[in-house]
């Protein structure tokens, strides 16, 4: 029997084993945005939790957790969809908040402006010194 470890700060209720789907957890946000902002004022404060993550974040931004520490900063309430139980592909879980953000960027190919789209999970670490970050891809 494989033990599930939380990572995160939130731990109610955490499933009692791994590859079951996702888990919805009702009454969120379960963090504090302006804490969230707060600690992501040092990126290096952000731990890309997952393989899926890693690669993400090298495709969109060069593994340049400066600018997911930017998108973060530009979060608001309003941005917010729900919170779920995300695994790290291992024996650990964590807690996540999940936000859509909409920005005006300029396309580099064509020198253009265009709407993107980006959706972001993340948690406080367990220790509450990291922002653990499992899925940071442009909307689908």
């Amino acid at each position: 029997m494989v033990k599930i470890i939380v990572l995160s700060e939130y731990s109610m209720s955490p499933p009692t084993q791994l590859g079951v789907g996702r888990i919805k957890i009702e009454g969120g946000p379960l963090y504090d945005l302006a804490r969230v902002k707060q600690l992501v004022d040092d990126p290096d404060c952000i731990h890309l939790l997952t393989r899926t993550c890693i690669g993400e974040v090298h495709k969109l931004f060069d593994s340049d957790t400066g600018q997911v520490a930017a998108l973060i900063q530009a979060l608001d309430l309003h941005d917010y969809i729900d919170s779920e139980w995300c695994e790290n592909g291992k024996t650990g879980v964590a807690a996540c908040d999940a936000y859509g953000i909409r920005r005006v960027e300029e396309v580099a190919s064509t020198g253009k402006s265009a709407t993107v789209e980006y959706f972001l999970k993340f948690a406080v670490g367990k220790t509450g010194k990291l922002v653990l970050l499992v899925s940071c891809h442009l909307s689908k």
